[in-house]
């Protein structure tokens, strides 16, 4: 494998054209940033987004033959994997280059960070095995390292108090507050990247400011230490729903299946606490009517609870066929944006809350089903459904 240089991209975009005569790259170019323009307004304009270094160096590979042009165009962004989709989904409406008529088609976006992550264990492999050619080492501590050490990678330091915390903190409408740097390091290992760690019993002023703006589950250990927390967070932030470790358990120890029965079993903060009526800001602006029981066919519960157990856990959405067949995943961030931009999907399953613009979005695309944890949104057109309405049990 080749070696991946330092770069500030996330995302490769990788597209496939045909053009009906003998073309030069230049016409390549020119047909991409000139029939894009506009399509996308000024912030995703692709000329404004390579000037801001949003996008990198447009390359083009082409070869001709029997008087056509075939090849490929790769755009490297250091956007969100939303707007992204959104530049490839504009570069695919092109239909002449140069004096040609054309076509092209998205083939990929590709992840740049999981080559990184690849890159880092194979090189990590190599190093080890050159380490143990010379001296005696202890395999398990060396391999406990560097498991470490790549898991650190999606590990931030976030607000004044530079709190332990995922990459997905800022950005998520639903986040969970643990106790500490430990904490945050085993539920980022287990695939939570919307966490943050308090770093003590005392409620740092970037969590409480987080409170008042996310919808938020505090998670604690299962002990005294846990009880006192959950009750000093009431007094001085906003949270939603309270999650708690098995008795005499920390989070740090649990294990992804015991994280998700733990979050499973989460409650509203006003049934841990009658006292605590209030609702978090976040809360209030999307609070449901209450909803009436649903009526759901055997058949869709039956095909949908091993979907829902597969997603739980990944901050994903699978899109799904009337035939119950994945037709793709795509992360739970920006979720809205993607759906608006596809077709054919008959079910939306989400790791997280359907909220009232994810069910927007889904009635714009006639998504039939969208199921999530929670229902916040509502939909005349949309049945929405949340894993109590399937009788889901974690498996």
């Amino acid at each position: 494998m080749a070696k991946i240089g330092p770069t500030s991209f996330k995302y490769i975009l990788h597209a496939k054209f045909t053009a009906d005569s003998l073309i030069d790259k230049p016409d390549v170019i020119g047909a991409v940033f000139g029939q894009t323009e506009g399509l996308l307004g000024e912030e995703l304009d692709l000329r404004e987004a390579q000037k801001n270094g949003k996008i990198g160096r447009i390359n083009v590979e082409s070869a001709s033959a029997g008087g056509k042009t075939n090849g490929e165009i790769t755009i490297p962004t250091s956007l969100g994997m939303a707007e992204t989709a959104l530049i490839g989904a504009a570069i695919e409406t092109i239909d002449r280059i140069g004096p040609s008529k054309a076509t092209v088609s998205v083939d990929k976006i590709e992840d740049v960070r999981i080559s990184k992550r690849e890159y880092i264990m194979t090189r990590a492999q190599q190093l080890l095995e050159e380490a143990m050619k010379v001296s005696e080492v202890d395999t398990t501590e060396l391999l406990q390292k560097l498991y470490e050490e790549v898991r650190q990678k999606e590990f931030i330091e976030f607000g004044s108090e530079k709190l332990p915390a995922g990459p997905d903190i800022e950005d998520s409408e639903e986040i969970i507050v643990t106790e500490g740097r430990a904490d945050v390091m085993n539920m980022l290992k287990h695939g939570f990247s919307n966490v943050i760690g308090m770093n003590g019993t005392n409620i740092p002023k970037t969590v409480i400011d987080l409170s008042r703006k996310k919808i938020v589950t505090l998670f604690v250990d299962g002990d005294r230490g846990g009880d006192m927390i959950i009750s000093s967070f009431m007094q001085q932030g906003h949270v939603d729903f309270v999650a708690k470790a098995p008795n005499g358990t920390e989070v740090e120890e649990l294990s992804k299946k015991e994280i998700n029965q733990a979050l499973r079993a989460r409650v509203p903060v006003e049934d841990y606490d009658p006292s605590m009526k209030r609702e978090s800001a976040a809360a209030s602006s999307r609070k449901a009517t209450p909803r009436a029981a649903v009526d759901v066919p055997p058949e869709i519960k039956e095909k949908v609870t091993p979907l829902i157990n597969d997603i739980i856990g990944t901050r994903g959405a699978f899109l799904v066929n009337d035939k119950f067949e994945i037709l793709g995943r795509i992360p739970y961030k920006g979720v809205e944006d993607a759906i608006l931009n596809l077709e054919n999907i008959h079910m939306l399953i989400l790791d997280g809350l359907v909220t009232e613009e994810i069910a927007k979005a889904a009635e714009e695309s006639e998504i039939k089903y969208v199921i999530g944890s929670r229902i916040l949104g509502s939909s005349a057109s949309v049945k929405l459904l949340s894993y109590d309405d399937i009788g889901y049990k974690y498996r």
